[in-house]
């Protein structure tokens, strides 16, 4: 795992100006530095240690003339093989490294490359021969890439705050992307935070060349159910290649340890890993938001030992300038920051860490996938389940109510992902600046409309893929672990299991009645739940139907007390806040939240996280 970054196009000072980008992203890569320049591109390199740690796999790295020049973040879980056919065709090996394979592969294969590699990774090509850039980014969106057209230069690396002291970035606010924001929680397009900086999609390459750029898609997901198999076929299915997996993301020259929480993903991963060490962070002692003690608990089950931080109010809230500043954009999770803590626990111990993400959008996990969709009432016709709807949005919000709401109106309509924060006409409302936002609706469009003669669950987990998992769970996860120079791998999301969850028919997936020979309770991930029961040891059995917390943080509650209350006060009346919002808004839905009278908790975080993330950034002490 490390850090990339490079630009095209000569300016004065080019390696001083390189040396202060790679700097900027030090945290993802302090084993070593290394730099390519040749007048036409700059290429830097920021590396941590995994595979053939000696210093003969320190990059840029070059093909046998030189001719091409690599600089690449990621693992490749396959590379030995793809190496020996490489071997095979004639081509001469100097590493041990993955890296070298990427480049001998892209001399021999082209951009079909990309579909033989089983991996995470963001990489850069240069070819001097061709004078041509050549980059890609995993199959799922798990290593970043950003990129910039400006002042006659390409940008491109890793992290855009490595951007920064490149003479020909102009670092300007994009106020569209702060409107979407305030609905999806996180940048939800192409486009980010700073204007015209960009980010390269999930399974896209680009090819820069005589100053023109362009964008192609390499590999989709493709859900086509497969209704032969039992359940218990799928079952085992999913135990053999799960294995397989988690088996190739455990490969390195340094330990491997996994997070743990009390859900079924991280568990599942640390039993099967077999790794030595787990990590748990909570909060105070309430299990509502501590699971330290299952998580102990499970670990003596395996026999591995954990190791556990209670975060403290005092703890979380002063490490938020820090977290926007290494997320580079804002983020209003609130687990982010949970994150953050376990991956300080767990870099203190390894270098390596396995995770759960992505076992809900793979396998049908998440809640709302569960609502069946085929009740009487879906039989009403649509202006009346409409009209019934939009009556019961002006009650106020609980079960029955909700219902109703979301019935009278089309997913298409109601589901934009895991979040959905403010509504259009919400944050116009708020917002007192005027933007060109696209609606949400467009924004999730092209999306639903890859899959619109898939059922309801089919769409949600397909569009839940292509945005909420790359836009908000696994950018948290790159950042928040390269924050602590920390390589974060996530087993659930490899090409293989795909395939396998892709096939899965929907019932297996999702389930709205438990089958009359199974008594536990299962609703989602059904067939994946079965799978981790069968690997998981006896002793821990409970798992698999014990509903996951997910980083819970009481931020409802730290909001209504008054230190907490009188902090955010303070930046929703700042001129920050006057800039952008009808500040009186902002204020009435922190008083509304404090007095009990709505939970307002999550729009008052994305607020206050965006006004956190500007004042690091744009504001008058900013130091970026």
């Amino acid at each position: 795992m490390c850090g990339i970054i490079g630009f095209s196009g000569r300016i004065d000072n080019a390696e001083a100006v390189l040396s202060e980008m790679m700097e900027k992203i030090r945290h993802r890569g302090p084993d070593a530095g290394g730099k390519y320049l040749n007048g036409e591109i700059a290429l830097g390199h920021r590396r941590l240690s995994i595979i053939d740690i000696t210093e003969q796999g320190d990059q840029p790295i070059f093909n046998e003339d030189r001719s091409m020049v690599l600089v690449f973040n990621g693992e490749i879980y396959n590379y030995k093989e793809i190496r020996e056919q490489l071997l095979a065709a004639g081509h001469t090996f100097r590493t041990e490294t993955d890296s070298e394979v990427l480049i001998h592969g892209y001399e021999e294969y082209g951009t079909e490359l990309l579909n033989k590699l089983r991996g995470m990774f963001s990489f850069v090509i240069w070819d001097e021969k061709q004078k041509t850039l050549f980059g890609a980014r995993d199959f799922f969106g798990i290593k970043p890439m950003y990129y910039a057209q400006m002042g006659g230069s390409f940008l491109f690396g890793s992290e855009i705050k490595a951007f920064l002291p490149h003479p020909h970035f102009k670092k300007e606010l994009n106020t569209d992307v702060l409107e979407q924001y305030l609905t999806f929680q996180y940048s939800p397009t192409e486009d980010t935070f700073f204007k015209g900086v960009k980010k390269l999609p999930a399974a896209h390459y680009f090819i820069y060349k005589d100053g023109k750029l362009t964008v192609e898609r390499y590999w989709d997901v493709h859900f086509h159910a497969d209704d032969a198999p039992l359940l218990g076929d799928w079952v085992k299915t999913i135990s053999e290649t799960f294995r397989d997996s988690v088996a190739a993301h455990k490969i390195a020259d340094v330990e491997v340890g996994s997070f743990l929480s009390s859900g079924v993903d991280s568990s599942y991963v640390a039993a099967v890993a077999d790794v030595d060490k787990t990590f748990t962070v909570g909060f105070g002692s309430d299990e509502k938001y501590n699971e330290i003690g299952w998580a102990k608990r499970f670990s003596r089950a395996i026999g591995k030992e954990n190791y556990s931080h209670v975060i403290t109010q005092q703890e979380y809230w002063d490490a938020l300038p820090g977290i926007q500043y290494q997320m580079d954009e804002p983020l209003a999770d609130p687990s982010c920051i949970a994150l953050y803590f376990v991956c300080k626990l767990a870099a203190e111990q390894v270098k390596v860490v396995l995770s759960g993400e992505g076992a809900d959008e793979i396998f049908g996990g998440y809640n709302v996938y569960s609502e069946p969709d085929a009740t009487w009432y879906d039989k009403l016709p649509m202006i009346v389940r409409r009209v019934v709807g939009n009556a019961a949005s002006l009650l106020p919000a609980k079960r029955g109510v909700n219902f109703l709401v979301r019935k009278g109106r089309t997913l298409e309509e109601r589901f934009i992902g895991n979040a959905y924060i403010f509504t259009p006409a919400e944050r116009k409302a708020l917002l007192k600046i005027k933007t060109d936002a696209p609606a949400p609706t467009a924004v999730t469009k092209p999306f639903y409309d890859k899959v619109q003669d898939a059922d309801t669950v089919t769409k949600m987990q397909y569009l839940d893929l292509h945005l909420w998992m790359t836009g908000d769970i696994l950018l948290k996860a790159d950042k928040m672990s390269m924050a602590h120079s920390l390589e974060l791998r996530v087993p659930f999301l490899d090409k293989e299991v795909m395939h396998v969850a892709e096939q899965i028919p929907t019932k297996f997936r999702v389930t709205h009645r438990v089958p009359t020979d199974d008594k536990t309770p299962y609703t989602t991930k059904y067939a994946m739940r079965l799978a981790a029961k069968r690997d998981t040891p006896p002793e821990t059995a409970g798992t698999a139907a014990k509903k996951k917390l997910g980083f819970p943080v009481p931020i409802r509650v730290w909001l209504k007390q008054d230190d907490c209350y009188s902090t955010v006060r303070t930046a929703f009346v700042s001129p920050t806040a006057e800039q952008f919002f009808h500040t009186d808004r902002l204020i009435r839905l922190l008083d509304e939240h404090k007095n009990g009278k709505k939970d307002n908790s999550r729009r008052i975080w994305t607020v206050y996280m965006f006004l956190v993330w500007y004042k690091v950034y744009f504001g008058e002490n900013a130091n970026v």
